[in-house]
């Protein structure tokens, strides 16, 4: 077995960005695989992205499947980037690949030429047809470099590698799953549009159309990749009337897109002329997020975050099952995370009837827990997320069709099965999470302010700790009760008993010393003074230790 020969420029050493500078990068400098992958400071990736390009060939063999890597750093600053792996049903990485790249990455270069025959003995795979790694980009201007040392790292793993180029994170993720389960749909950009369109002819066909839903839409693309994908989707489609702001390359995510609307509460730049109640929304640089937002009659910004779409799409789903009367055939549920907003789980539960679970923050989460019912909506705060539909689904939705005259509700059944195949269901998709919230609007002929009225958000505060140590912070399973240290759960639980609908929670940072603290009430100052309060809470039981 021959050793890896790894270009000079893709090593720790001579690590060299896409400026052509070198920025040597020491053993000390660690790096870690969270949900996002690897995220850093360009300068800092090449050798990173080429290690990553090695171990998805290497898992690619071991498969005999194709695997994908995306070159993306999301809603981060234009001057970082990223690199995450994709699994061959369009998922995330295998949790224990991720200690694999970590192991992989955090290598010297000598330690890396080391492992990766290791790891090349120990997942020895043949090289087919089948075994490939699809390579796609966002638009940073670091973003070409990276895709070379992608490419690199997965011929020195020996297996065929292609470039996408220019994608949505969303699109990768189909394409890699439409390669290895053609089923599924045909594995190209081309083929995604179709899809797409397929499934949006047939939902209209059979959505109702009212007086009060208008086609217009002022949408921030954040100056992401969204900005040149979306436009293509629509071009076969002509009932949304689309402006689209912030799309250009150079200002990417600088106060604009999904991220920085919900952190920030503000509207985009570019944003000062849209009247009061005009229908707006907005995604990340990447297109993986989606929130909506107006300007009420006061002039302020009003937020309609994930919580809001999940209530939307779960309204939907579970009216079209019961009208198919098909209650009792479907499990139905909608997967939350600590973050989602109190207000929202109660009009789910209490006036929707809906069986609603909550599981720890991240998207493997949500999807790890969606997977165990029929249809399962998950989305997280921030407005990643789609809806699950099980094979199980799919098979009875068929069966229902082929006797469709010995029942009734067929025309929720052909609603239902439209709308499972406009959404991307194997991964948050900004681009058709929005066409399909645009159809349901449409539907129930709202208005946005007619949707932000389903239920009234509590409000909340969101602050960061700096503390000297975070593993002293341990957590229960959904992230709702501090367990570790011992006294702090107790004293979180006596201050909010003090305020209406108060509810807080803390929870360590997966990468940095800092811990988060979320808190809702009743009112704003009462929100406030929580989070003000928890805050001093920590600080004392820290002081105890």
């Amino acid at each position: 077995m021959t050793e890896v020969n790894v270009p000079e420029i893709y090593t720790r050493k001579s690590n060299t960005d896409h400026n052509g500078r070198r920025v040597p990068v020491p053993p000390t400098k660690k790096f870690n695989y969270g949900t996002a992958g690897f995220r850093a400071n360009a300068t800092y990736l090449p050798f990173v992205v080429f290690r990553v390009g090695y171990l998805a060939g290497i898992r690619a063999r071991h498969l005999n499947q194709t695997v994908g890597i995306m070159i993306t750093a999301s809603h981060n600053p234009i001057e970082d980037n990223g690199v995450k792996m994709i699994d061959p049903m369009g998922g995330m990485l295998d949790a224990a690949w991720e200690n694999y790249a970590n192991l992989i990455v955090n290598a010297s270069d000598s330690e890396f030429l080391e492992r990766s025959q290791e790891f090349r003995r120990q997942f020895s795979g043949r090289v087919s047809e089948n075994t490939n790694v699809f390579i796609a980009i966002d638009t940073r201007p670091s973003s070409r470099h990276m895709e070379e040392a992608a490419f690199c790292g997965a011929q020195c793993a020996g297996v065929g590698s292609r470039r996408l180029g220019l994608l949505t994170t969303p699109q990768l993720h189909y394409i890699v799953r439409c390669q290895n389960d053609p089923g599924y749909g045909s594995p190209t950009e081309t083929g995604y549009y179709a899809k797409v369109h397929n499934a949006l002819a047939g939902l209209n066909f059979v959505t109702r159309f009212g007086k009060a839903y208008t086609p217009t839409l002022y949408l921030d693309c954040g100056n992401g990749v969204g900005a040149q994908k979306f436009p293509l989707m629509c071009t076969r489609w002509s009932l949304l009337d689309v402006t689209l702001i912030n799309d250009r390359d150079a200002l990417l995510n600088d106060q604009c897109g999904a991220d920085y609307v919900k952190m920030e509460k503000k509207f985009p730049r570019n944003f000062d002329e849209i009247q009061a109640y005009e229908r707006c929304a907005s995604f990340d640089g990447d297109a993986d997020r989606l929130v909506y937002f107006y300007r009420d009659a006061s002039n302020k910004l009003v937020l309609i975050d994930g919580d809001k779409i999940a209530a939307l799409f779960a309204k939907y789903v579970t009216e079209r099952v019961s009208g198919a009367g098909l209650n009792d055939v479907f499990t139905v549920s909608v997967i939350q995370t600590a973050y989602a907003n109190g207000s929202s789980t109660k009009f789910l539960k209490d006036e929707m009837g809906i069986h609603v679970c909550r599981v720890a923050t991240g998207i493997k989460n949500l999807q790890k827990e969606a997977i165990k019912y029929d249809i399962a909506v998950y989305f997280e705060a921030n407005g990643h997320g789609t809806v699950y539909f099980s094979p199980r689904f799919y098979e009875i939705i068929r069966t229902i069709i082929n006797h469709k005259d010995e029942i009734d509700g067929t025309i929720e059944i052909k609603r239902l099965l439209c709308f499972s195949k406009l959404l991307n269901t194997v991964v948050g998709d900004a681009m058709t999470d929005l066409l399909a919230v645009e159809m349901l609007l449409k539907h129930y002929d709202w208005t946005i302010e007619t949707w932000n009225n389903i239920y009234k958000e509590l409000p909340n505060v969101q602050r960061t700790l700096k503390v000297v140590s975070r593993p002293a912070f341990q957590l229960s399973a959904d992230e709702t009760t501090c367990v570790k240290p011992p006294k702090l759960q107790e004293m979180i639980d006596t201050i909010v008993s003090k305020y209406t609908y108060g509810r807080s929670f803390v929870r360590p940072s997966g990468t940095e010393d800092v811990i988060r603290i979320y808190t809702e009430a009743a009112t704003e100052l009462d929100a406030e003074t929580i989070a003000n309060e928890v805050e001093a809470a920590i600080y004392d039981v820290l002081c105890m230790e």
